[in-house]
């Protein structure tokens, strides 16, 4: 009877945490520049900006285009995850795991959709200023769905990523507990500004530690299965 050659088995095995460290990363890059674009142009409090004034439209633009690109890497990086647990998946969490990624990432494209949806009047017609309730009501609706919702929906999703992680134990419990500690400040959305603010970059800042970490673990373990070889 044929065994099973170790190496080519846990080569196999390098592939998927491989490629979830390389999507977390891409993702969290994107999405930081993104929200670190945004939150800098935005006025922090509603109340505090100029209706109907799109400040810095081409800076904001190239936010809002970065957005699908990371929301492509993310969902690559939920089938990356998914993919290297394996059998060892719990179904629940992994059911949590997986929608509300889902849903963080809907409400991202939402969100960047509406605001979106401001600057393009001044590309059809450039002339005329956009009304200040429109301008209002867009702003709110954006804000509204990403930092009520959407912020709140990644911080689920780090809760149940973590308790996965803790009983697979892909990464060590330190960053597990941090991520725990990141989720509870983004689903009470402690030290907010203006309804979201720059807590919510708690979110891909984590995700991309744990990222390194498995994509420099990674390496250690191959190098380590070379040099058996």
């Amino acid at each position: 009877m044929p065994t099973e050659d170790p190496f080519l088995t846990r080569r196999a095995r390098l592939k998927a945490p491989k490629a979830a460290a390389i999507a977390g990363i891409v993702f969290s890059v994107l999405l930081i520049i993104s929200l670190v674009l945004i939150l800098s142009l935005v006025a922090p409090d509603l109340s505090d900006a100029t209706p109907g004034v799109i400040p810095n439209q081409a800076l904001m633009v190239l936010a809002l285009n970065l957005v699908p690109f990371a929301g492509i890497a993310f969902l690559w990086f939920m089938g990356a995850v998914r993919d290297r647990l394996g059998d060892r998946e719990d179904q629940f969490f992994a059911t949590v795991f997986f929608g509300s990624g889902l849903l963080f990432l809907a409400m991202l494209f939402v969100s960047s959709a509406v605001a979106g949806g401001l600057i393009l009047p001044y590309d059809v017609a450039s002339t005329d200023p956009i009304t200040s309730d429109y301008s209002m009501l867009g702003r709110t609706i954006a804000r509204e769905i990403l930092s009520n919702y959407g912020i709140r929906m990644a911080g689920v999703f780090m809760i149940s990523a973590c308790t996965l992680f803790i009983r697979t134990q892909v990464i060590p419990r330190w960053m597990t507990w941090i991520g725990y500690a990141f989720a509870a400040l983004m689903l009470l959305r402690i030290g907010y500004i203006g309804r979201l603010g720059w807590v919510f970059l708690l979110f891909p800042v984590w995700v991309l530690l744990v990222s390194g970490y498995v994509l420099v673990d990674n390496y250690r373990g191959k190098e380590s299965v070379d040099s058996l070889n």
